[in-house]
């Protein structure tokens, strides 16, 4: 289900008004992936995630009469998910401190193409999702919550605790790393031809 700011508010009106736990599953499958994805950031397994998510979405449904009143929904559910995140990793493994761990992002197309055109499009995207692996922890989750979530600087400032200057910077360089290693592997392949 694609994500929309316009329903989700209606949403968020059902369930603070009228307890409405179809308004509450319309918003769970619409901001489930994202909250996957987000918390996987985070943590080292999907099942570990998924629990988080289902934490989040507990407080959710348990904060439900206070929802109209948060000015910015996307940033405090952003906010609960790390902060369950952390506090999850803490209690199963014992740290102080949670590194970003390593995922695959999919930014892959799907379209009607050839077999030829599947295969170089999934080429490029295996090299960009390679490539974004190897940014920085913080980098990386700034770009995904950029490009991939769509979510303003702002939002993504406080949801890393971290300014809006410091955003703009992990993004330029996440995007300057990002077309100096695509561009490298267009000379690298060039080079095999």
């Amino acid at each position: 289900m694609k994500y929309d700011t316009e329903k989700t508010s209606a949403w968020i009106e059902a369930m603070a008004l009228s307890d409405s736990q179809a308004a509450f599953g319309s918003l769970y499958a619409a901001c489930y992936k994202r909250l996957i994805r987000f918390t996987r950031l985070y943590l080292p397994s999907d099942a570990d995630a998924e629990e988080v998510v289902s934490d989040t979405f507990l407080s959710l449904w348990n904060s439900r009469k206070l929802l109209p009143g948060i000015s910015n929904f996307d940033a405090w559910l952003y906010s609960v998910a790390r902060n369950k995140a952390i506090s999850y990793y803490r209690s199963q493994y014992g740290m102080e401190t949670v590194g970003l761990e390593e995922n695959d992002t999919d930014l892959s197309l799907r379209t009607a193409t050839t077999p030829e055109d599947e295969l170089i499009a999934r080429e490029d995207a295996d090299r960009l999702n390679a490539a974004v692996d190897t940014l920085p922890a913080k980098c990386r989750a700034v770009f995904k919550l950029v490009r991939e979530d769509r979510l303003k600087y702002r939002e993504v400032a406080t949801i890393l605790h971290i300014s809006v200057k410091t955003v703009e910077a992990h993004l330029a360089t996440a995007v300057r790393k990002l077309r100096e290693a695509l561009h490298d592997g267009d000379r690298e392949n060039r080079g095999k031809a």
